[in-house]
């Protein structure tokens, strides 16, 4: 898919998040800018969350309330699969609500096979080209 806007890769988010589903997890996979967070911005607000939706990059991770809950990691931060674990990060990867993993390629073989993976890559114009794979159910961003 195709975005040209900030508001374009939000309403992609929220039509990809009406799909999910409680257990889901999500790899938002992208360089810097590309996009992750504004992607998370709309998965949360097909959740009903109301609450402003930002990168936790220094927190590591923040919980939101809505129809589901809602855990947003932001790995950018971390060492590697060593610093994960000893945090308890396992625990997010398979959820009482759905999770969204920035930076999920920090963790490796640690991520679930059975996870969304949600690509944004920057092109030349500052388009995005967004492609979701993966999942263990259907889903729609249509």
């Amino acid at each position: 898919m195709l975005s040209r806007s900030e508001k374009e890769t939000e309403e992609i988010g929220y039509r990809f998040g009406k799909s999910l589903k409680r257990g889901d997890t999500v790899s938002l996979i992208g360089s810097l800018g590309a996009g992750k967070t504004v992607f998370a911005k709309g998965i949360a607000r097909a959740l009903g969350i109301t609450e402003a939706v930002v990168s936790p990059t220094f927190t590591l991770v923040q919980e939101y309330e809505g129809s589901e809950k809602l855990y947003h990691l932001d790995l950018y931060r971390l060492s590697g699969e060593d610093e994960f674990e000893s945090m308890g990060g396992e625990e997010f990867l398979y959820p009482d609500g759905i999770t969204l993993v920035e930076w999920a390629e920090k963790i490796g073989d640690m991520m679930r096979s059975d996870a969304f993976f949600v690509t944004i890559t920057i092109n030349d114009d500052e388009s995005r080209e967004i492609t979701i794979e993966g999942g263990n159910h259907e889903y729609s961003c249509s």
